[in-house]
């Protein structure tokens, strides 16, 4: 058995199980037990992956397996990893864990919770294990559908108005996305039998033509998912009204679908297209990046804050991929990773302070590292990393794009990377002045001496997002050592055409 079906059948059978269980205790602890084995899981396969590595396997993605599904339209159940993919499920499999502890609370309809939740998280699995794009793409709804219920249901606020918004946006992707991938089934023919096979397809030299006419649809499908000015608008209302682990899994891995989608088959397989229009999407990304460091600044809601610092952060992933330089590529992948742990340690502590205070409005509370001390300091080190603080993931991650982005002798893209290290000065303002207004100075309310700091729970969820966030900062050359093998087939197909 190929060990990348446990990333589907773990959730499956998980969710499964939680159907026959009775009370919500029980409910919890079934999925805690499902989302450990899962982590664990995606550890084994992290070590036996770089093992074979180091022993000398070359193809570019292992574990492969290839069940035919629909044998007339050509339509395979493929599978196979590189280190890429790796590092995603890792992720995930990490933020749907904490997320599931973050969530230890939640009574309302706790068994379709966590069902709903599980199944997006089955979804993102199975999108990143994916080699056929026609499974790619089942699995890529798979993880959308259920933000509708999530947030419709548990969410806060206008949650109605958002999760609709959130998810015809999203819907209006995958629209483009069809076009796309069908575009790329059909001229497919050209050189064989048609096919969605990622590997068969990236060997066809598709006409230039071709390429300028869907590459569009497949950036912007899935770069609506990365927060892509103009279509970013969904992100800020779902993530403000979505309950905490859906906070912690949207922000923290669905967006990362987006720039891994334009990385692995908008831009890999038409190079020639991606070419000629990044300078268009290069300004619409330097419009992300800034523009949404300032729109965290004019913020109130602590949530609405983080939305769009994501805004920013996962423009800088689009931003660092159109760059097209190795190093800027292996950037932006430390930067998915990154960014979906920082961002989903953010959503965490928000959801854990929002529980006590009943408030997510900077201005109403105050002095509350007096009273939390272990949020308050964990609230600390998630922004410090965010503003890109030496020692930290979020530093590793905007440094290497930047020097990426330089590489290049161009004078258009060397004046537009500068533009966006603006967004550096940004984070740091509206992150200290939050850091300070939340944290620092007198308890502003009396009630705010009774909350109780986090409790062991909260502790397991935060200290599970904070450790990768030290290590990837204190020694950040075992993850960029790992991605070249990834990185280096799709960086020479790019700059081949230089």
């Amino acid at each position: 058995m190929n060990i990348l079906n446990v990333f589907v059948i773990i959730p499956v059978l998980t969710v499964l199980s939680i159907m026959l269980v009775k009370d919500s205790r029980s409910v919890r602890i079934t999925a805690a037990a499902g989302m450990s084995l899962q982590l664990i899981a995606a550890a084994v396969l992290a070590i036996l992956f770089f093992v074979q590595r180091k022993a000398g396997m070359t193809e570019e993605f292992l574990f492969q397996s290839d069940i035919t599904w629909f044998k007339s339209l050509n339509i395979h159940y493929a599978i196979g990893v590189d280190s890429i993919a790796v590092w995603m499920i890792c992720l995930t499999s990490l933020v749907v864990f904490a997320g599931i502890f973050a969530s230890w609370v939640v009574e309302h309809l706790s068994r379709e919770f966590f069902i709903s939740l599980i199944t997006l998280a089955t979804g993102v699995f199975g999108f990143f294990i994916s080699l056929d794009l026609f499974t790619m793409f089942l699995f890529y709804e798979l993880a959308v559908i259920p933000m509708y219920l999530l947030i419709g249901i548990w969410g806060s606020g206008p949650k109605e108005y958002s999760a609709m918004k959130l998810t015809l946006m999203l819907m209006g992707g995958s629209a483009l996305l069809v076009v796309g991938l069908l575009g790329l089934y059909f001229y497919s023919a050209s050189a064989g039998p048609v096919t969605f096979n990622l590997l068969e397809l990236s060997k066809i030299s598709f006409p230039i033509g071709m390429q300028r006419f869907f590459f569009p649809f497949l950036f912007v499908g899935f770069g609506i998912l990365g927060a892509l000015f103009p279509l970013h608008t969904w992100s800020p209302d779902g993530h403000s009204s979505a309950p905490t682990a859906v906070s912690m899994l949207h922000a923290g891995v669905l967006m990362k679908l987006g720039g891994y989608g334009c990385l692995r088959v908008a831009m890999f397989l038409l190079p020639e297209a991606a070419n000629e229009m990044a300078w268009i999407f290069l300004v619409l990304t330097t419009i992300s990046v800034v523009y949404g460091a300032f729109g965290a600044i004019w913020q109130k809601d602590l949530k609405y804050i983080n939305a769009y610092s994501s805004v920013s952060h996962c423009g800088l992933v689009l931003f660092a991929l159109l760059m097209m330089t190795k190093t800027s590529i292996n950037g932006a992948v430390i930067q998915m990773i990154s960014h979906g742990l920082m961002t989903a340690l953010f959503f965490a502590l928000i959801g854990m302070i929002y529980g006590r205070t009943h408030s997510r409005i900077v201005p109403d509370m105050g002095g509350l590292m007096n009273v939390i001390p272990f949020l308050g300091v964990a609230y600390v080190i998630a922004g410090l990393a965010s503003l890109g603080l030496p020692g930290l993931s979020g530093f590793v991650a905007e440094m290497t794009i930047f020097v990426g982005s330089f590489e290049h002798t161009d004078t258009f893209r060397r004046v537009i990377t500068i533009i966006a290290t603006l967004s550096i000065v940004i984070t740091a303002v509206y992150i200290l002045r939050v850091v300070g207004q939340l944290l620092l100075g007198p308890v502003r309310q009396k009630e705010y001496l009774e909350f109780p700091d986090a409790r062991w729970y909260e502790r397991l969820s935060v200290v599970a997002l904070i450790l990768p966030i030290a290590i990837i900062g204190l020694y950040p050359a075992f993850l960029s050592n790992s991605l070249t093998d990834a990185i280096g087939p799709i960086v020479a197909r790019l700059t081949s055409l230089f």
